[in-house]
């Protein structure tokens, strides 16, 4: 789950669409609320140091401005999860279910969300922002702030150019995941299906 929601906080950021020239944190925060609708492919990389060669399971994703993350799983199992004002759910036989949250989770819950809303002020209390780079070719770097998330990640460095391209999250222990995101396409409204999942 700490995966899940590591991935998660990186996939919000896909709002940072079409970045203006004067480009600042300040610039970040306002193109975050741009797209209506974000959709695209992933693929991620767990690297632990136990294992020679990094876990890797592949999905679509699609990030609503007004609604939250739906997050599919394909491979190596299906499993979808949708992340919103509400908390963390898993789509089962009954239909969505909610995921019982640890007070670490609950907080990464709520920096996802000051992310998806554009709400730089939010992030800064638990995160230390540095970005460099042009609109075209930017890096976003994340240093928590905060005891709870110290203990979690190292750093989150977030690469992209029109779109987010790849996430890193470096973890305190020594474990990493990468995401490289791939296909990803800004639109001004969702599916019904997508509706559906959102609303029920």
């Amino acid at each position: 789950m700490k995966r899940l929601l590591g991935a998660a906080l990186g996939f919000i950021l896909l709002g940072t669409a079409h970045l203006a020239l004067a480009f600042d944190l300040d610039q970040l925060s306002e193109q975050l609320g741009e797209p209506e609708v974000v959709r695209g492919t992933f693929i991620q990389e767990k690297h632990l140091r136990a294992l020679p060669q990094p876990l890797t399971s592949r999905g679509t994703f699609v990030l609503a401005k007004d609604h939250g993350l739906l997050w599919l799983l394909e491979r190596p199992l299906q499993q979808d999860y949708r992340i919103d004002t509400q908390g963390i759910a898993r789509r089962g036989e009954q239909g969505w279910q909610f995921v019982a949250q640890q007070s670490a989770t609950a907080q990464q819950n709520r920096l996802f969300l000051a992310v998806l809303k554009g709400d730089s002020s939010g992030l800064r209390q638990d995160f230390e922002l540095s970005l460099s780079g042009t609109a075209e070719a930017w890096q976003l770097d994340l240093t928590p702030r905060s005891v709870l998330l110290k203990q979690v990640f190292k750093a989150i460095v977030i690469n992209g150019g029109e779109l987010v391209q790849s996430i890193e999250l470096q973890e305190t222990q020594g474990d990493s995941t990468v995401l490289r995101l791939e296909d990803n396409q800004a639109d001004q409204s969702l599916s019904d299906a997508e509706r559906h999942d959102f609303q029920s």
